[in-house]
């Protein structure tokens, strides 16, 4: 494997190409894995077909497609245990894990949202925070409206958004939308929009706005962060809203109790954050709101490849 070795400790080789087969080892460990460039085999040396044969997807015996693109991303979260990770020190994890989701076709990077599982998210929480020891790496955006300077009328981005753990009064939080706009005056507000059908007619009486604003740390926990939502009590002073959005009003319970998402950017319009109730009383210790939530772009508007 000195070849493997040496290919993967490039940190930038071109479109990331290297990739041991579908008859390397990871085919024997899982018909739905491939080996990636930051691991090393702890095990069989078998490589018997050129990597530029590799197709981007592998029918699986149920006749399902494995989309290999994504599960890199899979396997670099959860590697198998004959993997054996390289010295952490001769690349940047975010960095890897930034280009294997930029590999992604746009219209599939919504099956992240299947296929990594609330603890993956949090390792990716994790990962996402070493993107901040490479300046060159901490000045992307996940957001081409937040990195726009374009302010021509109402800019409207939707995610979907999935997170674990979250109270029963508002479990609608494990699965759920959210919209990020900006108006002419370039200030980005944003509105958490629940999954449910329920739920849904609710928010039309209650929606949750937020402010977005740059930050660069988590209050509670000093860790570093790109973006803060900001819920507060509700009563945003908005100058416009999007088509259909209804006008801001103060927030029910726990909202409006100093709810702050903290963002990290993953990859091409993907995110990674924390939601902490942060209080409004100085007494009160901040906590979590729930897990870790994920965070991909919706790009419905094109033709997805099923």
């Amino acid at each position: 494997m000195a070849m493997m070795a040496a290919t993967t400790l490039t940190l930038t080789p071109p479109r990331w190409s290297w990739r041991p087969t579908r008859r390397s080892f990871c085919r024997q460990m899982h018909p739905g894995l491939r080996g990636l460039g930051m691991y090393r085999n702890g095990g069989s040396n078998e490589l018997n077909v050129s990597a530029w044969d590799d197709k981007p997807f592998e029918m699986l015996p149920s006749g399902n497609k494995a989309y290999l693109d994504e599960q890199d991303v899979v396997t670099f979260l959860d590697p198998p245990k004959d993997l054996i990770p390289f010295d952490p020190s001769s690349y940047n994890p975010a960095a890897y894990l930034w280009k294997k989701i930029e590999d992604i076709p746009q219209e599939r990077r919504h099956r992240l949202l299947r296929l990594l599982k609330p603890r993956l998210v949090s390792i990716a929480w994790q990962i996402a925070g070493t993107r901040f020891d490479d300046p060159k790496l901490v000045k992307k955006s996940a957001s081409t409206l937040l990195s726009s300077s374009t302010n021509d009328g109402i800019m409207l981005e939707c995610y979907n958004c999935t997170s674990s753990g979250g109270p029963m009064s508002i479990s609608w939080i494990n699965s759920f939308r959210k919209a990020i706009f900006t108006g002419k005056d370039g200030q980005a507000y944003g509105r958490i929009i629940s999954g449910s059908v329920l739920t849904a007619f609710a928010d039309s009486f209650a929606p949750l706005y937020f402010t977005v604003r740059e930050l660069k740390e988590v209050m509670s926990t000093e860790q570093p962060c790109d973006l803060a939502y900001e819920f507060g009590d509700g009563l945003h002073d908005i100058k416009e809203l999007p088509l259909g959005f209804p006008r801001p009003v103060k927030h029910p319970y726990p909202f409006n109790d100093q709810i702050v998402v903290y963002v990290r950017y993953l990859g091409p319009g993907v995110s990674v954050g924390q939601a902490w109730q942060e209080g409004t009383k100085l007494e009160q210790v901040p906590r979590k709101l729930c897990g870790e939530i994920l965070m991909v772009k919706d790009y419905t508007s094109l033709q997805e490849d099923q």
